[in-house]
């Protein structure tokens, strides 16, 4: 597959943190948890904290990278009734309120094969999200999902493997765009105490074959591990348990939620001066 990249909102809002000289903080929220109703509200408390992107989960039964903490929100979510065409409605809701916010869905691929790929990512596109990630689908099964999330303007985002071959490597910089999402260890998300990044090689490969920026992920819960993973190289992080814990400590009160939610990225994002 030919290097064809699509041009997003991360383009612009990554420029805009190169000439600040700040890496990029990327909260996590599962849409739906544990109403639409505090979902909305939630989104807006990230943009309040000064998140750069937002991630997002549409809830699912079966994710295998969640662990206990982002399964628990995809429960509680599933519970109130939450469908994935609620969570599409939700997010071009929220596009209308923020319109320069990067927004990326990470996903599996039965909820995208569902109906039919191309009509999830042009709903997906039509609602103003930037990003999927397929967190299931490995890069050599990835080019239908890249081919149609590019088709409507949709960046295709892929994982790519702590112990990935250089040929696996060069596949997924052809077919990434937006930005690269860069594990911190092998497992499903959870937010840690410690992390152990020895990921130099890595950046330094994908930077060699044009990958876009490498964002890393799981275990990102403190300010220091912003500040260690943009040292080891990474141009942003993404935070995903730290975040659902502090709307799971508050369910019932969504102010409450929004006040954790917004301190929290407020927080991490004061991390990623350079």
């Amino acid at each position: 597959m030919s290097r064809e990249t699509v041009t997003t909102r991360y383009d612009r809002a990554f420029e805009r943190l190169r000439q600040r000289g700040e890496g990029a903080f990327i909260p996590f929220l599962m849409l739906g948890d544990p109403d639409l109703a505090t979902s909305a509200r939630l989104l807006r408390a990230a943009v309040e904290g000064g998140a750069d992107a937002i991630e997002v989960g549409i809830p699912f039964s079966d994710p295998i990278a969640d662990g206990p903490t982002v399964q628990a929100a995809a429960v509680r979510a599933l519970e109130a009734g939450v469908r994935p065409s609620d969570c599409i409605e939700l997010l071009a809701r929220f596009r209308a309120e923020a319109p320069e916010v990067p927004i990326g869905i990470l996903t599996y691929a039965n909820l995208v094969k569902h109906r039919d790929l191309a009509g999830f990512y042009a709903s997906a596109a039509a609602a103003g999200v930037d990003s999927v990630l397929v967190a299931d689908v490995p890069v050599k099964e990835s080019d239908p999902y890249v081919a149609a999330a590019r088709a409507v303007g949709v960046a295709p985002v892929l994982i790519a493997p702590l112990n990935a071959s250089e040929a696996t490597l060069q596949r997924l910089a052809e077919r990434c765009d937006a930005y690269t999402y860069c594990v911190t260890r092998k497992g499903v998300t959870g937010a840690d105490e410690q992390l152990r990044l020895g990921h130099g090689a890595l950046f330094e490969t994908l930077r060699r074959f044009g990958a876009p920026p490498a964002i890393l992920g799981f275990g990102i819960s403190k300010p220091e591990h912003v500040r260690d993973a943009l040292a080891a190289g990474a141009f942003g992080v993404v935070s995903g348990s730290a975040v659902v814990q502090r709307v799971s400590a508050n369910v019932g009160d969504p102010e409450a939620a929004a006040r954790a939610v917004a301190s929290f990225v407020r927080e991490m994002k004061a991390a990623t001066a350079r």
